[in-house]
């Protein structure tokens, strides 16, 4: 391990102990992180940070990243919010995020100092406690990935994946023989710390089977994207999910250590999840990581704006009974009488250009024959 591994762990074990700690300081908040791009300027500065920000307008901020206009409700006080947060270029836009709300962290504003770690280079803020809507266009012009998608049965968590997930962090797992996500998971963190996990232990076995879920989805995210490349015109990108392991692994041991561990574990596999995205896109995406208490409900709520139908397919789509019927008995008819008609007029007219054709006087005033000499 090199010398700034133990200073990159030292940070993020900061992160998270301002994190915990600071969930008794303010009951119903939470915090928001703005990851920037490694290779450009999306986001404003950290020295111009914003000291609180609401759910709307982190909605607002997710539509403009995407390339979309902000909502028309949005007011002028938020809309200078908007301006602490995103660069002042309109067509300095990413078109991808990667949004995630973690819930059962609580309010928090960690103390960041070192430039090795995706979160301590984030533009962050408080956050109250709410939701919203984030409306966006058809599916025709953004390509909108959850990342909490169910997985199939052939690819649901098993004893491999919680081996390749250890191994990620030079870690082991003892796989139980008898019932497979048994086993015992060890996982290096900072200082030469480590953190074990019974698999056997609910609690336990949820919150690293929903890592590992996570880490799929994100995958599959991938996929989608590299599917996409190359494609005109390129829409935009949406990665959205909420992740709710870490709430039942908190209320199973409440203050201990071991949940310390374990949200410094999730803090350490978001960054990495991040920069793994970063390559993927070659740096044109950003972060929007949300920190919240623990809630039913999600935060920031997608609506898609579906496209307009022609009025006569929506009345016979939506309407029902002898009323559709005689609508769109009403509708075919007119249709038929105004084609019925354009054609008797085109046959009469035709049938009249050909009659004076045939009578038309052989003269030589006639135009047409003007140049042809009779006896």
């Amino acid at each position: 391990m090199d010398s700034k591994k133990p200073q990159i762990f030292s940070v993020i074990f900061l992160i998270v102990s301002s994190i915990l700690c600071s969930q008794s300081r303010a009951d119903g908040t939470g915090s928001v992180y703005f990851l920037d791009s490694s290779t450009h300027n999306y986001f404003q500065s950290r020295s111009s940070e914003s000291k609180s920000i609401s759910i709307p307008e982190v909605g607002a901020a997710v539509s403009v990243l995407l390339g979309y206009a902000p909502p028309s409700s949005l007011s002028s006080a938020s809309s200078e919010k908007l301006n602490e947060v995103l660069t002042a270029n309109p067509f300095n836009r990413p078109h991808a995020v990667f949004l995630l709300e973690i819930s059962g962290f609580g309010d928090k504003q960690p103390e960041l100092g070192s430039d090795s770690d995706v979160f301590s280079k984030a533009l962050k803020s408080k956050i109250a406690a709410g939701d919203a809507d984030i409306q966006l266009s058809d599916e025709d012009e953004l390509s909108l990935i959850s990342l909490n998608e169910p997985q199939p049965v052939d690819m649901e968590c098993t004893d491999p994946d919680i081996t390749k997930f250890a191994s990620w962090f030079g870690g082991s797992y003892v796989k139980n023989e008898l019932e497979s996500l048994t086993g015992e998971l060890t996982i290096l963190l900072a200082n030469d710390a480590q953190i074990k996990l019974d698999m056997s232990k609910k609690a336990d076995r949820k919150f690293i089977t929903s890592i590992v879920s996570l880490i799929h989805n994100v995958e599959r995210a991938i996929q989608v994207h590299e599917d996409l490349v190359g494609s005109v015109p390129t829409p935009a990108e949406l990665l959205n999910g909420r992740f709710d392991g870490f709430k039942a692994f908190q209320e199973q041991y409440g203050t201990d250590e071991v949940v310390q561990k374990g949200a410094e574990l999730l803090v350490t596999v978001v960054s990495k999840i991040y920069d793994t995205l970063q390559t993927t896109y070659k740096g044109e995406i950003v972060g929007i990581v949300v920190f919240t208490k623990s809630s039913a409900k999600e935060t920031l709520n997608i609506k898609l704006a579906t496209r307009a139908s022609p009025r006569w397919l929506e009345e016979e789509k939506e309407a029902s009974g002898d009323a559709a019927r005689i609508l769109i008995a009403e509708v075919l008819l007119v249709r038929r009488t105004l084609a019925w008609i354009t054609g008797i007029i085109l046959i009469i007219a035709t049938l009249m250009g050909v009659w004076f054709l045939m009578y038309m006087p052989l003269t030589r005033d006639t135009l047409l024959y003007s140049n042809v000499k009779l006896d």
